[in-house]
């Protein structure tokens, strides 16, 4: 997730440089460790994940870059996710070819689409991050973000301060990370999807997507559509996005569907050196198969607030939902803090 001040730090320790038969290449190990304690309640029974809790996550990246006799360049990224077990979280390996653009394999992540997922501006997650809702906007690129290939070009000069950017993904088998609640595709599905930005030199920034799923004798159909509105001035950020989800017939020759799904979310937040503040809502109508009408719509919101330590960051949120799982009244809240740092 792109965030105004991402908790997680960045930096970067025990880089050496490796030489290989033409090329020198860098290397660098990174650990990022995050503790967390939660108290959530919901007024049902039924609502997932009441009581208090304490948990620890510590991730390690790997990563290394070089650059090819012909001037282009190749890097590697892989995150092994320690929580539980040693277990392969995400790697990527990308070849940057200029002018041209730039290649990259995904598994487990680092599709592009997925990467606007939800850009609304925050000091610490998504509204929805607790993982309480169904909101199409963590669906978007999902489908194509297990084993794909990206393509993404160069920044374009336009006319009027405007700087033009694109890419695309394609996945083999993008039911491997399904995008709806309903269960979508199958072994043999593909998906793609494509997403531009247009960003303004005042700070204005333009942009979308579309994801496809589907395309075996089992599955036709599924569609994910984003847009979203960004503004950034100073340590001030403004942001508005949409997302639609079209679910797919899930047998072919009928009218079988999944969850139909429409969502939207603001957010405004603001940096002021070290400390940053955010609030921001996101709603969500969806419709199940065959019904006739709506779910009640829900309704998440985040309070956040981060402060910098220069090695470690601090940060606070309080959750809240409305008309969980589209169930009218049924309401959820969490506060989380977490303290985080890297080396």
């Amino acid at each position: 997730m792109n965030n105004l001040k991402k908790i997680g730090l960045s930096a970067l320790a025990g880089s050496m440089a490796l030489a290989t038969s033409a090329q020198a290449f860098d290397a660098a190990v990174m650990v990022e460790s995050q503790g967390i304690y939660s108290s959530a309640e919901g007024n049902q029974t039924d609502v997932a994940k009441n009581g208090k809790g304490i948990a620890v996550d510590t991730d390690i990246h790997f990563t290394g870059s070089g650059e090819l006799d012909m001037g282009w360049t190749v890097s590697v990224s892989h995150v092994l996710d320690t929580t539980e077990a040693v277990t392969n979280s995400s790697t990527q390996m990308a070849v940057g070819m200029g002018s041209m653009g730039t290649v990259q394999f995904n598994m487990d992540g680092g599709a592009a689409s997925n990467a606007i997922d939800d850009v609304l501006p925050k000091a610490y997650e998504e509204s929805w991050d607790p993982g309480i809702g169904t909101a199409s906007f963590h669906a978007f690129g999902s489908a194509v973000n297990k084993g794909s290939i990206s393509y993404k070009t160069p920044s374009f000069e336009l006319p009027f301060g405007v700087t033009l950017s694109a890419a695309a993904d394609y996945d083999p088998n993008a039911n491997a990370a399904q995008p709806s609640p309903a269960g979508v595709g199958d072994a043999a599905s593909s998906g793609e999807a494509f997403v531009f930005k247009l960003a303004h030199e005042s700070g204005l920034t333009l942009g979308g997507g579309e994801m496809t799923v589907g395309n075996s004798d089992a599955v036709r159909g599924e569609t994910i559509a984003t847009g979203y509105l960004l503004y950034k001035n100073g340590g001030l950020s403004l942001g508005y996005q949409e997302a639609y989800e079209n679910a797919a017939i899930t047998e072919k020759g009928t009218t079988t569907r999944g969850v139909d799904t429409e969502s939207d979310g603001f957010a405004i937040a603001y940096s002021a050196g070290d400390l940053s503040f955010s609030y921001s809502e996101t709603n969500e109508t969806a419709q199940a198969n065959g019904a006739t009408a709506a779910l009640e719509e829900e309704e998440f919101s985040a309070i956040q607030a981060a402060y910098n330590l220069g090695g470690m960051t601090i940060a606070a949120s309080l959750y809240e939902a409305d008309n969980l799982d589209g169930v009218a009244a049924k309401k959820y809240e969490e506060t989380e803090i977490s303290v985080s740092f890297a080396f």
